[in-house]
């Protein structure tokens, strides 16, 4: 289940809300400018190539405007899933907007607004847009699976600035 948890960033262990309803997700985190939205399932066979998962959302893709697209895809028997769980747990911004949908599977991220962080936990069908400068942290789980689309507009834009501040990883992961 989709979920938004908000905490106070000195209070990791307790939330102040808990939102699972979309309507309430999508408005929370709309004041900070991010983009939440559950999008229409495409028949996708299994197995099918990156080629073809692009391609069966290419007409959602299209009218969001962005120009670059990847698949990342991620799951328990994967070879680096270990490096690849502590690379994206590092908080980091990027200079545009990073969009991530969802095929399968789920991930968490953190985002660190303010004095509070925000975990969007996020399944199939979902797409997150967070706004370019927003520090934030996303955590695959010990187990993963994940099947998702990425979009940028330059390839300059994927490349992560880190922060250097991990506040986020102090906050409940995927698995807790």
């Amino acid at each position: 289940m989709s979920y938004v948890a908000v905490y106070p960033i000195d209070h990791p262990d307790t939330p102040n809300k808990v939102l699972t309803h979309l309507d309430d997700i999508q408005s929370t985190l709309a004041e900070h400018g991010v983009r939440f939205e559950r999008w229409q399932p495409s028949p996708i066979e299994r197995g099918a190539s990156e080629a073809e998962l692009i391609d069966a959302y290419q007409a959602q893709i299209d009218a969001l405007g962005y120009a670059a697209v990847e698949v990342i895809s991620v799951t328990h028997d994967h070879p680096q899933k270990d490096e690849l769980r502590t690379q994206f747990l590092q908080e980091r911004t990027y200079s545009e907007d990073e969009v991530c949908f969802f095929i399968a599977g789920q991930g968490l991220y953190t985002l660190h607004i303010g004095n509070y962080v925000y975990g969007v936990r996020c399944e199939k069908n979902d797409l997150l847009i967070i706004p370019a400068g927003l520090p934030h942290g996303f955590d695959i789980g010990e187990s993963p699976h994940l099947v998702a689309l990425r979009l940028f507009n330059t390839t300059q834009g994927k490349v992560p600035e880190f922060t250097g501040d991990n506040s986020c990883a102090r906050f409940p992961g995927l698995d807790d």
